[in-house]
């Protein structure tokens, strides 16, 4: 939990930073980046919460692709003070925004990434308990007239565990919504 405290500090300190300098970013040669908070939930099963960045830059399809970045964790949701599995989701991930100029856009997005559980128990250390994430999932991004963005989507992880291949928590289907603050 310190950790996770930890990196949540370096994530403001490193917002509020950046921020600063952003008057430097007038013509947009930077690009956008977001970062808020990412509630995800894996059907049938855990609640998972954490951290997300999302950049995009005009250079690059004119901001038709973002470029992401997130951490959920059952520890911040169904796992906080409960005997759930603590599991960690690292992703990187790339999307192609559709009305990438208007507030509402649809989205298609290919995540990258690594899961992790913790089973805790010596007793189960004979199970598969982390595997690379390889999913998709598609939604609505909409950018409100003030610096913040919700984005919806649904999603498929492509390598779900049966818990003899792979760790039996993983589950296929998976619902996330982020909520992000306009850093620059």
């Amino acid at each position: 939990m310190k950790k996770i405290i930890d990196l949540s500090f370096l994530f403001l300190l490193f917002a509020f930073s950046v921020q600063a300098q952003s008057s430097s970013n007038d013509e947009g040669m930077l690009g956008t980046l977001k970062g808020g908070v990412r509630i995800q939930k894996a059907q049938k099963l855990y609640w998972e919460n954490g951290f997300a960045l999302d950049y995009a830059n005009p250079k690059i399809l004119d901001s038709r692709i973002h470029f992401g970045a997130s951490y959920a964790t059952s520890r911040l949701g169904s796992a906080l003070g409960s005997n759930a599995i603590k599991q960690d989701n690292y992703l990187l991930s790339a999307a192609y925004h559709f009305r990438h100029q208007k507030a509402l856009q649809p989205f298609a997005r290919l995540n990258l990434g690594y899961f992790h559980a913790d089973y805790e128990e010596a007793v189960f250390d004979v199970l598969p308990n982390s595997a690379f994430l390889t999913s998709i999932d598609a939604g609505l991004y909409y950018e409100f007239k003030i610096p913040l963005t919700i984005c919806l989507s649904a999603g498929y992880n492509l390598n779900a565990g049966t818990g003899i291949a792979g760790p039996g928590t993983l589950f296929p289907v998976f619902y996330q919504m982020s909520v992000f603050y306009t850093i620059f």
